[in-house]
């Protein structure tokens, strides 16, 4: 007598054919009822779809306002410079000395405080008042652009 457990049934089964005939027991309406929106074809409800009402997406509050995608500038103060008496300030020296955290975005020069050395200032950005009191004690301010950061890939020498 053959058991249960040991009967050998097929699990693979083929998809059901729809809509072949009455005959094949899925015919005419296939299995969608007879009238309504899901026996149509065509474009079916999206997942933010609530039968007409409002919607889940609507009712639920925005996050209002703009989030800019640009990096802010880095602020230097004007009194930290004065540990730079002689030298050129830049991205590399200001970070270096620890006053910003990457040299590689804009950085601009704030007046707080006052300058008593001479430097020669080159960054991306300083106010009026600030450009004022570098040539008021004796420096020179140049606008520069932000430095790049050096690319990691190597260049393939071409060989002939």
């Amino acid at each position: 007598m053959t058991k249960y457990n040991e009967l050998k049934v097929s699990t693979n089964k083929g998809p059901k054919r729809v809509g072949r005939g009455i005959s094949a027991g899925q015919g005419m309406t296939a299995g969608r009822g007879t009238k309504g929106q899901n026996s149509r074809t065509g474009k079916k409800q999206g997942p933010n779809f609530a039968g007409g009402s409002r919607t889940l997406v609507t009712a639920i509050p925005k996050a209002r306002g703009f989030k800019s995608l640009r990096t802010p500038a880095q602020v230097v103060y004007l009194d930290h410079l004065n540990a730079f008496k002689g030298k050129v300030a830049n991205n590399e020296t200001l970070f270096a000395a620890g006053y910003i955290s990457s040299p590689h975005q804009s950085v601009k020069v704030i007046k707080r405080g006052e300058l008593t050395e001479k430097i020669t200032l080159q960054v991306s950005g300083a106010s009026k008042s600030v450009r004022e009191a570098v040539e008021k004690a004796g420096g020179t301010f140049v606008k520069t652009a932000v430095p790049l950061k050096e690319s990691t890939k190597k260049t393939e020498k071409s060989s002939k």
